[in-house]
C-alpha cells in the first residue's frame, strides 16, 4: 500500500499539480500586494482620500468604534470595503488568467495551424517536378 501511494503520489500529474498550487499562493500574494498596494490607495485618491478596507456597517448598537479591527472586536459588523477589496483582487487574478489562457490558446492554435500546412517537399524533389515539367513541354 505505501508503494502504491509513492507510486500515486510521484506521479507527473500530481507533482505538477503540487508545483501550480504552491505557484498559485505565490501568485495570490503578489496580486494582494497590487490590489492592497497600488490600486486601492489610487482609487482611495481618486474618490477623495477613502479607505476601503476600513469600512463597515456596524450590526449592533454596542458597535461605536470607528476602526474595522477595533469594531470587530466590539460585535458584530458588516465589512464591505473589505469585501469590495477582495473583489477587486478577484476581478485582477480573473482577467490575468484570462488573457494567459487566452495567450496560450492562440499560441495553441497558431502551432496546430503551422503543422496542418503542406510539408515542405525536399529541394531534390522540386529540382525533379521542374525537369519533368520541362521535358513535357519540349515532347509537345
Amino acid at each position: 500500500m505505501l508503494k502504491e501511494f509513492r507510486d500515486f503520489a510521484m506521479r507527473g500529474n500530481v507533482v505538477d499539480l503540487a508545483i501550480g498550487v504552491i505557484i498559485g499562493a505565490a501568485f495570490g500574494k503578489i496580486i494582494d500586494s497590487i490590489v492592497n498596494d497600488l490600486i486601492m490607495p489610487v482609487i482611495g485618491a481618486a474618490t477623495g482620500g477613502l479607505d476601503f478596507s476600513n469600512y463597515f456597517t456596524p450590526l449592533s448598537k454596542a458597535v461605536t468604534a470607528t476602526s474595522l479591527a477595533e469594531a470587530r472586536r466590539q460585535g458584530a459588523v458588516l465589512a464591505w470595503g473589505s469585501f469590495l477589496t477582495v473583489s477587486v483582487n478577484f476581478l485582477i487574478v480573473a482577467f490575468i488568467l484570462f488573457l494567459l489562457v487566452r495567450s496560450i490558446n492562440s499560441l495553441r492554435h497558431s502551432v496546430l495551424h503551422e503543422e496542418d500546412a503542406a510539408p515542405v517537399k525536399p529541394r531534390q524533389e522540386v529540382l525533379l517536378e521542374e525537369i519533368r515539367d520541362l521535358l513535357a513541354k519540349r515532347a509537345v
